[in-house]
């Protein structure tokens, strides 16, 4: 009777695994979202809008993939389906998920000291990976941008005397807390991380890593990512993808990890990116920090973030609305790029519209 139940277990799981929807060369179709909800959806992700001012929403793709198929999506000019998008930090996710592979290699460890791989850090011996990780480095970083430029610690290490060697700008920042201690969003700390990479690797394997290690794999044909002068990307900012290409990392996270048969991620990577820091204070972000992903969760009773998506929900997020949602229990993937200058666009609000066309769609 046990033997009889196993093997029927077996071939349900084969039956499941067989069904599941994935990319290849590119994405199937599944059921195109129709109906009120979706001229919904539109009104907001795609208004009438005076690019003059630069006012208002603007998006520049809408992607929705649900069960590993394109259910919805929708480009404005000049961007289109093959048009690798800047994803401004996203860009710092998409380094957490090419870390994940390294973690499955075995190069580091969470707890090892991030001077173990980049010496420049020796002047902050005891910052972990893990706490650049939850940018929670103590570095006394200010992540100001065009509004307060001249106190801005990530203008400077973009475009003026940082840019030359972005990790060694970052490392050469006093403190402000002990590591682990403190959440600061830094982008300093992602660029960091990116040349702890290059030490681990050694820079001959580190500078097609991202394409051999994940891109290629995924079936990702056409991204770009630029470097500072020193040949470290610029993981905090200047990764550029496709809609459709983004969507294939975040089908990866939707699946812990897995992409068909192979576990390119370690699932207890991917439940560390999605776990909250435990020193993060309710109030500090416009989402939860877990490790590089933002995270839809309630923290120290604090509503959750986008109070009108799923808690499970988590997401990469970057500069003027640039956003990867990942809905696991949904099957959901979203990617949404953009142009908003003024903070008028609204995660929640997306969110919302998207699920309540999703919802039209599968109502019998």
């Amino acid at each position: 009777m046990v033997k009889g139940f196993f093997c029927v277990a077996l071939l349900l799981f084969a039956i499941t695994a067989r069904a599941e929807n994935w990319p290849t060369k590119d994405w199937s179709r599944g059921q195109p979202l129709s109906g009120a909800a979706v001229q919904a959806l539109e009104d907001y992700a795609f208004p009438a809008r005076d690019d003059v001012t630069r006012k208002g929403i603007r998006t520049d793709a809408l992607l929705v993939i649900r069960d590993g198929q394109v259910i919805y999506e929708r480009y404005a000019a000049p961007t289109t389906a093959t048009t690798a998008h800047l994803t401004w930090s996203v860009s710092k996710s998409i380094m957490a998920t090419v870390l994940g592979v390294a973690f499955n290699d075995y190069r580091f460890k969470l707890k090892d000291p991030v001077a173990r791989f980049y010496p420049p850090m020796k002047q902050h011996p005891t910052v972990t990976l893990a706490d650049l990780l939850h940018w929670a480095s103590g570095l006394d970083w200010q992540e100001d941008y065009e509004y307060a430029p001249l106190k801005s610690s990530v203008v400077a290490m973009l475009y003026t005397r940082g840019r030359g060697d972005m990790a060694e700008f970052a490392a050469d920042t006093g403190t402000f807390s002990g590591p682990g201690q403190a959440f600061r969003y830094s982008s300093g700390d992602t660029n960091l991380l990116s040349a702890a990479l290059k030490g681990m690797l050694g820079h001959k394997a580190y500078v097609d890593y991202p394409w051999i290690a994940l891109f290629k794999p995924l079936g990702i044909r056409n991204a770009t990512w630029e470097t500072d002068a020193d040949e470290t990307f610029v993981a905090s900012s200047y990764a550029y993808l496709t809609a459709r290409d983004l969507a294939r990392i975040g089908l990866l996270m939707q699946r812990d990890g897995r992409w068909g048969e192979r576990q390119l991620l370690p699932k207890d990577w991917v439940d560390f990116n999605r776990q909250p820091f435990d020193k993060y204070q309710a109030g500090q972000d416009e989402a939860v920090p877990g490790g590089h992903w933002w995270l839809n969760r309630e923290v120290q009773g604090a509503a959750r973030p986008w109070p009108d998506a799923p808690a499970d929900t988590f997401a990469a997020l970057g500069h003027w609305g640039q956003a990867l949602y990942v809905l696991p229990d949904a099957q959901l993937v979203i990617v949404r790029y953009g142009d908003d200058r003024d903070g008028s666009y609204r995660h929640n609000e997306l969110l919302k519209r998207v699920l309540a066309a999703v919802a039209q769609q599968v109502q019998p």
